[in-house]
């Protein structure tokens, strides 16, 4: 039989090339390769390891004939392009986790160096003066670290901090009072943690909830004095804001190892007083980087020789037998996890995954990670139906599955329900002809639609007029709708309306259509 053959072709450790001879492909090591290069001899391979200087293209990939498998040793994949990897039949997978201490260690050095005012210092000792009295810090012992994201990184730098004496706070959608008190920390609102925290920490994900979270609105509502790190993203802090607060004075500090805009060789921020910065450094050290290549170079080589599947993006974890039955029922569950991750807002500690009828006969597990990786991708970039149900656990979700082999009204029906502050809240689909996924039922509501594309969700008094005065709103700005599906629980009471249209809905318009009579909620979805 044939080895796989893998390309390693970015500098890595060279561990990760014995590895994969160990566990049965053949390596070769090419780096520093022009597009032109790889272009020529990327046919050949099975796999392709990677970190950050290769591009994988449509060019790469129509050109990677035999390529099965792209492994990125690290978190970032924006040198792939997945969707066109994904209809090339072309797995990418990267290892999310290999970073995750040394990024935490960066966090709490850049804490160090802004109460201790350390690049300064050492600047003016180094240029012969001797101005003890220009840098008097702060001590951290007994300040109060708010957290903006308690995940794998902030759940570490919690714990460092806890070390010396700090106290912490954190604000996290998903952050559950059980794993709060597991941690030793608090739970509280962005504003709460805004007015209260010395230091604040960002650990999160860059999405469209997050961009800006740290925006001149809430800079402004921060506590006089604050100094703050960004080592997660970059984008989430209005970086003129944040210059703004330094030379006001209202900022005491900042130190960013992440811009909006990278490489950043030009900054305003660049000469601000009380600023210091590094070239987003926080995976860069020689441990983090030994384990990224191992990592990436274990799940390739188990992929290319076993067929298992870890850290996946673009794929779950399916035999080859369970793959053809499961993947409508995966895009179903994907769909009403999305769904119920965009109307049940916040703190879910709970979410029960009940399959029903036909559903009953089928591995569960693929079904409620893809569940998961619905509900949770608008608040993380790397989530995917491989990692989805260890982030549930690690945010403390209490995740119950339930089978019902007894059909109910249907054939075959998934049902995801979440614990909120407001009760439970439940959403159904089915399969219609077994492969067309269909929405059957929101929030106690029966309504029968298909979970596409930019959508809006309407709960509205039952009354006449109201449809007629959607449409025109809509129709004056220019929005074509696609599908109209409706619903209500009584004549004259509550309805719900959901329609599909054919482009995203901005925010004024959603605004407008919350003012209209009768409306009790309006929610631009995405799918």
């Amino acid at each position: 039989m044939t080895k796989p053959k893998v390309l390693i072709s970015d500098k890595m450790d060279p561990n990760a090339a014995r590895i994969f001879e160990e566990r049965g492909c053949d390596v070769d090591v090419i780096t520093g390769q022009t597009p032109e290069e790889l272009l020529k001899i990327i046919g050949q391979y099975d796999g392709l390891a990677i970190r950050s200087s290769t591009t994988v293209t449509k060019e790469i990939l129509d050109a990677a004939t035999n390529l099965k498998v792209i492994g990125r040793a690290g978190i970032g994949v924006d040198n792939v392009d997945i969707p066109y990897a994904s209809s090339k039949g072309v797995v990418v997978m990267n290892t999310p986790f290999g970073n995750s201490i040394t990024t935490a260690e960066h966090a709490i050095a850049m804490i160090f160096a802004l109460a201790r005012q350390i690049p300064e210092a050492d600047a003016s000792t180094q240029a012969g003066k001797w101005e003890k009295s220009r840098f008097m810090g702060v001590e951290v012992t007994g300040k109060i670290l708010g957290l903006i994201g308690a995940g794998n990184i902030g759940s570490i730098v919690a714990s460092r901090a806890q070390g010396v004496r700090m106290k912490v706070i954190a604000y996290d959608p998903f952050l559950t009072e059980d794993r709060a008190i597991e941690l030793g920390i608090e739970k509280v609102d962005l504003d709460g943690l805004l007015a209260r925290a010395d230091f604040i920490s960002l650990h999160t994900p860059l999405t469209d909830q997050t961009r800006n979270i740290l925006s001149a609105e809430n800079l402004a509502k921060t506590k006089s004095g604050v100094r703050i790190v960004n080592c997660a993203r970059g984008g989430l802090i209005d970086e003129a804001a944040l210059k703004e607060g330094l030379e006001s004075g209202h900022i005491a500090g900042a130190a960013l190892d992440v811009f909006a805009k990278e490489p950043a060789k030009e900054s305003p921020l660049f000469g601000t007083p009380n600023f210091i910065c590094t070239p987003h450094l926080g995976a860069s050290t020689d441990e983090a980087q030994v384990n990224v290549a191992l990592q990436v170079a274990e799940q390739l080589s188990d992929y290319l020789v076993n067929g298992g599947v870890t850290n996946a993006l673009n794929m779950p974890s399916l035999s080859a037998e369970e793959a053809p039955k499961l993947r409508p029922y995966m895009e179903l569950a994907e769909n009403l996890g999305s769904l119920v991750g965009q109307l049940a807002h916040g703190n879910l500690p709970k979410i029960s995954i009940e399959v029903e009828g036909a559903a009953a006969q089928l591995n569960q597990k693929p079904i409620t990670a893809a569940v998961l990786a619905g509900l949770m991708r608008r608040y993380s970039d790397t989530v995917n139906m491989v990692n989805a149900p260890y982030l549930a656990r690690e945010r403390g979700m209490e995740v119950r599955e339930i089978r019902n082999e007894k059909e109910g009204i249907y054939h075959t029906l998934v049902r995801v329900t979440v614990a909120t502050t407001q009760g439970d809240r439940s959403v159904a689909g089915t399969l219609f002809g077994s492969a067309a996924p269909r929405l059957v039922e929101i929030f106690g509501v029966g309504i029968e639609a298909d979970l596409k594309g930019n959508m809006l969700y309407i709960v509205n008094e039952d009354a006449p007029g109201f449809i007629g005065r959607i449409g025109s709103l809509l129709g004056e700005n220019g929005i074509n709708i696609g599908t109209f599906h409706l619903g209500r629980r009584d004549a004259g009471g509550e309805a719900v309306l959901l329609l599909s249209v054919d482009q995203p809905i901005p925010q004024d318009v959603v605004a407008a259509a919350s003012a209209l009579e009768g409306v009790k909620t309006v929610t631009a979805l995405v799918f």
